[in-house]
């Protein structure tokens, strides 16, 4: 029993550790978006002198920020790339996990190798490729090389699914007289609903979260909120506008939270129902 209590003591002390050591920064980015510029590298860890003036600052554009705009191009690049990601994984994945035919283990790890291959490898054949058909400036320069990221996760995810999944109802559905289209859209697809919501989310934060790719295909009419975050402008070319940018980052990053709090339930099932066969 004692070591039995020690364990339990070991693990929330392990728990805690990563909760501070996770949540420290966000919660010191609100402390200082709520604080007054003047007192910004106050160390007080509580909120002090507390004003909204950093979120106005965030999302004016007197000074040449635009990040109105920044949210509504991450949008359409995010909600672009995880449609196609999705779209595609959902095939990609079931045929991985349903068929079998030659090859089949070298495709997998194909896209095992393109999940670990380093995007900053990427940035410069990119930026030849899409200057030399014009493409830079343009939503597509960020989406397609998006989509090539976040789709390794999505079919991944999937076939982990779509392998644990009952093939019994599939079979039944063809014997009654379904086709295999409409067996899996009938059939197979309500059941991987829950795969499918996760993967959309995690494709979509990934997509909002990219920064390094954004940074260099972008311009100030297609930049991103990360991009637009790390230029933001200050009083002066010698005086940075930290606070503004921890209002800015605030703006960008609850929303990001509490989506995944109001569907952790869904993701969690997602994430683990192609873990027990049932």
């Amino acid at each position: 029993m004692r070591k039995s209590r020690t364990e339990t003591i070991l693990h929330y002390v392990g728990v805690a550790f990563i909760l501070l050591w996770g949540l420290a920064p966000f919660y010191w980015m609100l402390v200082v978006a709520f604080r007054d510029p003047t007192f910004t590298f106050d160390t007080t860890l509580w909120p002090t002198h507390v004003t909204l003036d950093n979120f106005r600052e965030a999302i004016a554009t007197d000074r040449g920020n635009n990040f109105l705009r920044a949210i509504a191009n991450s949008l359409i690049i995010s909600l672009t790339t995880t449609a196609i990601a999705v779209v595609i994984g959902v095939g990609a994945g079931y045929a991985l996990a349903r068929f079998r035919f030659p090859g089949k283990g070298v495709v997998t790890a194909i896209i095992l190798a393109a999940s670990m291959f380093p995007s900053i490898a990427l940035v410069t054949p990119l930026f030849q490729l899409f200057s030399e058909i014009g493409w830079i400036g343009s939503y597509q320069a960020m989406v397609i090389p998006n989509i090539s990221f976040v789709l390794p996760l999505t079919i991944y995810t999937l076939i982990s699914f779509f392998q644990q999944l009952p093939w019994d109802l599939e079979e039944a559905a063809r014997v009654d007289g379904a086709t295999r289209g409409q067996a899996f859209r009938l059939i197979m697809m309500p059941l991987a609903m829950p795969a499918l919501f996760t993967t959309a989310i995690l494709a979509f934060i990934a997509a909002w979260n990219e920064y390094m790719l954004a940074q260099q295909l972008s311009t100030t009419a297609t930049e991103p909120v990360t991009v637009a975050i790390a230029r933001f402008a200050g009083p002066s070319s010698f005086q940075y506008p930290y606070a503004a940018t921890m209002a800015a980052g605030a703006l960008v990053t609850v929303p990001l939270i509490l989506m995944v709090l109001a569907f952790q339930k869904r993701i969690v099932a997602g994430l683990t129902a192609g873990g027990v066969k049932g």
